[in-house]
């Protein structure tokens, strides 16, 4: 399923691009956790969290993404930022796109798809 989890991150990352979004880190990890892509769109960074899910017994990608999900990759988004120097110099999003196991490229991308208050 790893192997399956990297190739679908690999399509969305080149969709994104392809949306105009700039690739700027894969699968950063640090003690807190991972984000799967960080991505720039016109001076907003653009913390991804990408969910495959070949079927839909526990529910579609973006269900999974609850608040303790949320909580952590936030965190984890503060430390990249900390770590960066960037805390004070950027806009900051925090997008979903979930896909389906019927077709590896069919994508249903969130736009802030939630918040944090800085």
């Amino acid at each position: 399923m790893q192997v399956i989890g990297k190739e679908v991150e690999n399509l969305v990352s080149i969709y994104l691009q392809q949306q105009g979004l700039r690739l700027v880190a894969t699968n950063y990890r640090c003690k807190i956790g991972e984000i799967d892509l960080i991505m720039s769109d016109q001076g907003t960074l653009v913390f991804v969290e990408v969910r495959y899910r070949q079927n839909f017994s526990y529910g579609d990608g973006v269900a999974t993404v609850d608040k303790n999900k949320q909580h952590k990759i936030k965190r984890t988004a503060i430390y990249y930022l900390q770590n960066h120097k960037l805390y004070d110099e950027v806009m900051c999003r925090f997008d979903v796109v979930a896909v389906s196991g019927r077709s590896k490229d069919d994508f249903y991308w969130i736009k802030d798809a939630f918040w944090e208050r800085w």
